[in-house]
């Protein structure tokens, strides 16, 4: 089915500060193969100050590796070749969690609430106003930006808890359990001067300036949800 979004003067919410601070502007990848869709959207989106790439298919948005890129997808959930669910769990087996805002008509409701389950960000039922698509885009930019951040952040904690010892590991492991060190020492075999002495070790090796932050790093990477 053709449809063409209504373009309004309405300029959407400004970027939150997180999103400025991005290296490089979040993209709103359109996926569809409507020229028309693609160009409607296209103007919607760019007149609210967005970046924008359109893709004719999902093979051609495979090819390009995009989903690697900040941004979020709108996409048509029934295309030619490769289906929009058939590109969700495609991303998903490569380990990609861009946020994927669905694009759907009346009778692909029941496609789309699948696509939710699967982890779709949401979807929108055609014909629908453009106002509402771009508050959809820029919270999903936003969740893409906290995923992202929080991505990084585990990556540097595993890289930090990467140069401990086995038994480094050992000692931090309980103290993170509230153990005390008499008890750590004990349970280890070794003195307590030298669980000390691993302490102080671990929070300069992991360049943690209290017990808290290196409880909450080792939350981080707990945390793989």
């Amino acid at each position: 089915m053709r449809y063409v979004v209504p373009v309004h003067a309405t300029d959407p919410p400004p970027p939150s500060r997180s999103l400025l601070r991005m290296s490089k502007p979040p993209t709103v990848f359109i996926i569809d193969d409507d020229p028309a869709v693609r160009d409607a959207l296209g103007l919607l989106l760019r007149a609210g100050g967005l970046s924008v790439d359109t893709f004719a298919s999902a093979a051609e948005f495979l090819a390009a590796d995009a989903a690697r890129q900040p941004g979020c997808v709108v996409l048509d959930v029934r295309m030619p070749g490769m289906s929009g669910l058939e590109l969700q769990k495609q991303l998903q087996t490569q380990g990609n969690r861009i946020p994927i805002i669905f694009m759907t008509g009346h009778g692909d409701v029941p496609m789309a609430i699948r696509a939710m389950k699967a982890g779709a960000f949401d979807f929108i039922e055609k014909p629908f106003q453009g106002e509402m698509l771009r508050a959809r885009i820029h919270e999903a930019l936003e969740l893409d930006s906290r995923e992202r951040r929080r991505q990084t952040l585990r990556a540097d904690a595993a890289a930090r808890m990467a140069r401990l010892s086995p038994r480094e590991r050992e000692v931090l492991d309980r103290v993170a359990m509230g153990q005390y060190n008499k008890v750590i020492a004990a349970e280890l075999g070794i003195s307590l001067s030298t669980v000390e002495i691993h302490r102080k070790r671990v929070m300069e090796k992991v360049q943690a300036e209290s017990l808290s932050d290196l409880i909450r790093m080792l939350a981080l990477l707990n945390n793989t949800g």
